[in-house]
């Protein structure tokens, strides 16, 4: 349908701005087969005062995650974001070119980046950290390749305790190869993954926290797959955990990876989120993205440089170690600004706190009849296991304004297993009101 400004007036003015003689003549490239004969079903304009108030509305019917209570996880968690972080990430100094190749005008950008790695190598027990990825998902896959890589092997092998978003990020990276060894899913753990480990392994895959909330030995996962010449991926879903449980990386792994999300980013409806990298420092040059360091200029003053950064963009891209061509800077930043708020001391409270409410919430839900708590083990998200078919059950709770967790048949339709199945995580967020509204929620539903 051709657009044609209101007056006769207009139409000549542009016109004439444009230099065509008449309205048909300035769509003659477009097909008229192309053309709409009737008038588009939408609504006519509107001063914009209105629209704000229409969109008011629209976003009134939201329920958010802070509306009531919130027990929805599953890779992605509502944790407090100080306002301070808001704040200091709109500040015109970070409002500049996201891409830091000119380090002479970049410096301040460069120096978050370097205490952002430096940060995530710390939580993680690792020599070196990257300067971020798109997200976990993506920087799991990266971890893949980045083993295959490094160990001039192909087989991958993905622990079925790997989050089903994860493993189909992994799977479409690797095209379906069929090298890449997926163990079912299953609400009780990993399945076996150490009877896959043979000769031709680059690496096994193991989240912990896991999908299902159970929390996996790392280090009998990390001997298993170095006997055999292998490496060990360690995938966080939850960032917090690692505020409490073993660093990966003192337990053996060779790669970590995991979702930065909770700490400095709120859900914001899905995203953007937060890729994290680290490994061993023999593997850096195989490791994806950038790598900023520390060096001194002409006058011997300390400054920061992108050191590594094997792109495609600025290589052969057969050459390059990966096709990322950017970074999350400004979830990054969001994520240092918060860490250095908590700092180490506060970083372990938070964690703490997480684990203390998800203990109140296991022991409340083990006292409901007819629920199962499947986990022995877990930080602050658990599965349980409901007397019938939890989708239509979350659902019901959701009328009664509490959201009650993901049903497992959501990420894994189609396997008749986990249709019983809700997976729930508590933060520091998660009130004793909270808990006692959701058992007696479910404790109605379920009589």
């Amino acid at each position: 349908m051709r657009y044609l400004p209101h007056t006769a007036h207009e139409r000549v003015e542009m016109l004439g701005v444009i230099g065509v003689d008449t309205i048909d003549a300035l769509f003659s490239a477009v097909p008229e087969a192309a053309f709409r004969t009737f008038a588009l079903d939408l609504p006519d304009h509107c001063p914009e005062f209105m629209v704000e108030a229409h969109m008011r509305a629209l976003a009134g019917r939201n329920h958010a995650a802070g509306d009531g209570p919130f027990f929805v996880g599953a890779g992605a968690y509502r944790h407090h974001v100080p306002a301070t972080v808001d704040h200091l990430i709109q500040r015109s100094e970070w409002l500049t070119a996201y891409t830091p190749y000119q380090p002479e005008i970049s410096q301040g950008t460069l120096q978050m980046l370097f205490e952002f790695q430096t940060q995530v190598a710390r939580i993680t027990g690792m020599d070196v950290a990257n300067a971020s990825l798109y997200d976990g998902s993506t920087a799991t896959a990266e971890a893949a390749l980045m083993a295959r890589r490094l160990t001039r092997r192909n087989k991958i092998v993905l622990s079925g305790g790997l989050h089903p978003h994860y493993r189909d990020v992994v799977k479409t990276y690797l095209k379906d190869d069929p090298d890449l060894v997926c163990l079912s899913p299953s609400p009780e753990g990993q399945g076996d993954i150490f009877t896959h480990i043979d000769g031709d392994t680059a690496a096994i895959v193991i989240q912990t926290p896991d999908f299902y909330g159970h929390l996996r030995d790392l280090r009998a996962a990390a001997d298993a797959a170095h006997a055999a010449g292998a490496l060990l991926v360690v995938v966080i879903a939850e960032v917090v955990s690692l505020g409490l449980l073993e660093a990966p990386g003192a337990l053996g792994a060779d790669i970590v990876v995991a979702e930065g999300q909770s700490i400095g980013n709120a859900l914001n409806f899905g995203g953007p989120y937060l890729g994290l990298m680290a490994t061993r420092k023999e593997f850096i040059r195989q490791m994806p993205g950038r790598l900023c360091g520390e060096t001194v200029d002409a006058d011997g003053n300390r400054g920061f440089v992108l050191t590594l950064s094997t792109r495609e963009q600025h290589i052969r891209r057969e050459k390059a170690t990966s096709n990322i061509c950017t970074n999350s800077g400004l979830c990054a930043l969001a994520f240092s600004i918060h860490m250095a708020l908590l700092g180490e001391a506060g970083f372990v409270r938070l964690a703490r706190l997480n684990h203390a409410n998800a203990i109140l919430l296991a022991d409340a839900l083990a006292g409901i009849a007819g629920v199962t708590v499947l986990n022995r083990t877990f930080f602050n998200e658990m599965t349980i296991r409901v007397p019938q078919r939890a989708e239509s059950l979350v659902e019901r709770l959701a009328g009664r304004d509490i959201l009650a967790g993901v049903p497992a048949s959501r990420l894994l339709p189609g396997d008749p297993e986990v249709d019983d199945l809700i997976i729930l995580a508590a933060t520091e967020l998660t009130t004793a009101d909270d808990i006692a509204a959701l058992v007696a929620a479910l404790k109605e539903e379920l009589a």
